[in-house]
């Protein structure tokens, strides 16, 4: 905080008024950081946000999700329909290249479905593809997509977290391949990736001119990972880069200031919430107790965290969804008020009257996790913190080496129920609970064609998991972003940055 507010001083102010245009827009380069990587850039094989934004920008999909209509429009597929409630018929379209030159067929939607939908290829986020049953070639520009069972929710996956690669040059690579030398049709090629430090991209000048993203207008876009936020912001205040987000709510309130920069801020669909470790396997047996994870619940005061560290635009959740997807709600759930006496209560209850020791996994906002952990020792639980990379806070959890961890989940910008709770509630390799009522009830809500059942069900299985606490959504989360002035820049409220829509002023 000491280096932002020396960069934040009149000196500096009085230095950018004076400066002259920042060198990236000269050299056609937008420069943008943040403050985590994905473990590779193949898309099948990161469930970060950060791989989620590459991806759309490296790859294209059979169709588009318009951000502004909702409505889907063709990309890749020039049309579809569906044949019955288990199969999607897509016209593809013709003259489309990959970023390698080879041409994009039936042959390669064909071998992308039938690679993700294998378990043993390990796809990061199996609950994104383990709807696929497979692909078949119905001739050169034509498939049919297959479903292991009744899901309503396809063309909103195929729109987001399915991506289309180019199968002969993936089946001679690889994901590692993949990640050396990503290969797609999307409106940015990579130029190069130096894993953990950048990823460059540049504008891809074959791009099929039929694409509902329009064609993109910055030449080159260099990705950056530069883990402190204190870094970006000093950056960002000499020209070092053009945009940043996740910027904390005191400091986006300093950088209004500046006259060079543009902030913008509003909710998000990613949401934050604590992963709770209580089955058998887990490593804190007090966890197993519903009255221990009751007693957390009522110990922080979420409404607290939301007005002091997370700013406006936030708004504390009570289910494991984000209100705008289809089938969330928190009719019926229950409401964890913030009650320290009732807390310490529920613990002696449980015996647990002297506390005991809990570590919290973390990786990213980390004065909320801080805050957590002190409203927790007030009720005499001895918490602490464990501060990693994302992938090493979920590999200890699906290890079942950590008990309590602090986590976000964007649903991959899919805005249906069916790509959060089910992630971590439905016996996948997220669900730290495993409570088959729940999971009974997200099996039916995720393969009705009825979307009364769907709803019925979504609700079903949010009620019982908050009564039975198996986790502690906390609140939304907004996105604070702040860039240069000479870049034209539009948020959505899917948290996906489109760079590709993105033009200097």
């Amino acid at each position: 905080m000491k280096l932002v507010r020396r960069f934040l001083g009149g000196v500096a102010l009085a230095v950018l008024i004076g400066s002259p245009a920042l060198a990236a827009k000269k050299d056609d380069t937008l420069r943008i950081a943040s403050n985590i990587v994905p473990e590779s850039i193949d898309s099948y094989m990161n469930n970060v946000r950060e791989g989620v934004i590459l991806a759309h920008h490296i790859w294209s999909n059979l169709v588009y999700r318009n951000p502004k209509t909702n409505e889907y429009e063709p990309e890749l597929a020039t049309s579809w329909k569906w044949i019955d409630d288990k199969t999607l018929e897509f016209e593809l379209r013709q003259g489309v290249k990959f970023h390698n030159g080879d041409s994009f067929s039936a042959d390669d939607v064909v071998y992308t479905m039938n690679f993700v939908s294998k378990p043993e290829n390990k796809v990061v986020t199996q609950q994104n593809v383990d709807w696929i049953e497979g692909a078949e070639k119905l001739g050169d520009y034509k498939v049919r997509i297959r479903m292991k069972r009744p899901f309503p929710a396809a063309l909103e996956y195929l729109a987001g977290p399915v991506p289309i690669y180019p199968g002969k040059y993936y089946a001679e690579v690889g994901p590692k391949g993949m990640n050396a030398k990503a290969v797609g049709s999307g409106p940015y090629k990579v130029t190069e990736n130096i894993p953990g430090k950048v990823v460059r991209l540049e504008k891809f000048s074959d791009y099929f001119k039929e694409s509902p993203l329009g064609q993109p207008s910055i030449g080159k876009i260099e990705f950056r990972l530069i883990p402190e936020q204190n870094t970006q912001l000093a950056e960002l205040l000499s020209g070092g880069l053009d945009w940043i987000w996740r910027v904390p709510p005191d400091q986006a309130e300093q950088l209004k200031q500046m006259p060079n920069l543009e902030v913008v801020a509003g909710e998000t669909m990613r949401f934050a919430f604590l992963s709770l470790a209580s089955t058998d396997e887990s490593p804190v047996p007090a966890l197993r107790d519903k009255r221990v994870r009751q007693a957390i619940s009522h110990a922080i005061d979420r409404e607290a965290i939301v007005k002091n560290l997370i700013g406006p635009g936030a708004r504390v959740l009570h289910t494991m969804c984000f209100p705008s997807q289809f089938g969330c709600t928190d009719e019926g759930a229950t409401r964890y008020a913030y009650d320290p006496k009732k807390a310490k209560a529920l613990l002696a209850e449980a015996g647990f009257g002297n506390g005991f020791d809990l570590e919290i996994w973390a990786y990213r906002d980390r004065p909320q996790t801080e805050a957590m952990i002190n409203y927790l020792r007030d009720v005499g639980i001895r918490a602490t913190l464990r501060f990693v990379q994302y992938a090493a806070m979920r590999d200890a959890m699906r290890q079942h080496k950590a008990a309590v961890a602090h986590q976000t989940w964007g649903s991959f910008s899919v805005n249906d129920t069916s790509a959060s709770a089910p992630v971590f509630l439905k016996f996948g390799a997220d669900d730290v609970a495993r409570d088959q009522q729940v999971r009974d009830a997200l099996e039916i809500a995720d393969t009705s064609i009825d979307p009364n059942v769907r709803k019925e069900n979504y609700k079903k299985a949010l009620v019982r998991a908050s009564s039975e606490a198996l986790t502690l959504p906390l609140f939304s989360l907004p996105l604070t972003y702040a860039f240069t002035k000479e870049l034209s820049f539009t948020p959505y409220p899917d948290e996906l940055p489109r760079f590709f829509e993105a033009k200097w002023k």
